[in-house]
């Protein structure tokens, strides 16, 4: 059997779908070739410019609404103006940043990757006919999740070990999300997702002069293109796979699309039915179903 490539999906004809952080990256390949297939394709963006630049580059019904995940007012504004939904790919993230917060005082990497799309999620949960889809990342497995210092308030600050715990809180909230929609007898499905290592933008935004240079090359000798990384992404939104599959390249960066494993971290229940409650606490969104 062949390798399962964008060219693989199905017509998504008469079908919508959103896309995070659709304006560079995995997120403008996933949201361009969802287009292609014919989907009504809602690039959900920080800067309407670049949202608008990458919206002329793609074919199909193509629009940009303002989606800043760190501002919950912003979250509640998107989530307001969407009626209903087939696909929310939870795609927008940031990577090993200097330390900063968000609107809502919270942990940038933690607030945008995590957080926010907590709150997109079930904001939209009751108009969502199909699936969510969420990036994750093989940093998840350095990745470990404070649920008494999860904003990194009483910790010193570690750019990487902070993006790990976002990536692996990702793996955590699909898991519990899927537990709740099952309870609930709903047909919707969560899955995770992860790229291997794929170049994009997100690299060499940490802040340092040599992180900076390391990741450079890692990016020209060492990651594959952004169309193989959402290839991850687009067969997770696609193919009929059970809901909590985490899917992903099958040699970690390389090789076929399809289901993969998760650290023993991302299987805890308790820490996953923690970080939800915690979540629930520090958003105020609950889950509506």
């Amino acid at each position: 059997m062949s390798e399962w490539t964008a060219a693989d999906l199905p017509s998504f004809a008469g079908r919508s779908v959103i896309v995070t952080g659709a304006n560079s990256g995995l997120g403008l390949v996933t949201a361009r070739e969802l287009a292609r297939a014919g989907a009504t394709t809602i690039l959900a963006v920080r800067n309407l410019d670049k949202g608008r630049a990458a919206a002329e580059t793609m074919t199909g019904d193509v629009q940009v609404r303002k989606l800043d995940l760190q501002d919950l007012a912003s979250v509640h504004d998107f989530a307001d103006g969407v009626d209903q939904v087939d696909v929310l790919v939870n795609n927008a993230g940031i990577m090993a940043v200097p330390y900063a917060r968000t609107v809502d005082g919270f942990e940038s990497q933690i607030g945008t990757n995590h957080l926010g799309h907590f709150a997109l999620t079930n904001l939209l949960l009751p108009k969502v006919r199909d699936r969510v889809v969420t990036v994750s990342s093989l940093m998840h497995l350095i990745g470990y999740v404070s649920l008494t210092d999860l904003n990194w308030k009483s910790r010193p600050y570690l750019a990487w070990p902070a993006y790990g715990q976002s990536k692996l809180a990702n793996l955590l909230f699909t898991s519990e999300l899927q537990r709740k929609l099952t309870a609930a007898g709903s047909s919707v499905r969560a899955v995770a997702a992860h790229p291997g290592y794929s170049a994009t933008n997100l690299q060499g935004q940490s802040g340092n002069k040599f992180g900076t240079r390391v990741a450079a090359l890692g990016n020209r000798f060492m990651a594959t293109d952004a169309d193989f990384g959402a290839r991850q992404t687009l067969y997770a939104v696609a193919v009929d796979v059970p809901g909590d599959s985490f899917i992903g390249p099958q040699f970690m960066s390389r090789g076929a699309t399809g289901p993969r494993w998760r650290s023993p971290l991302a299987r805890d229940r308790a820490k996953a039915a923690g970080l939800w409650t915690l979540s629930e606490d520090l958003t105020g969104v609950r889950f509506p179903l």
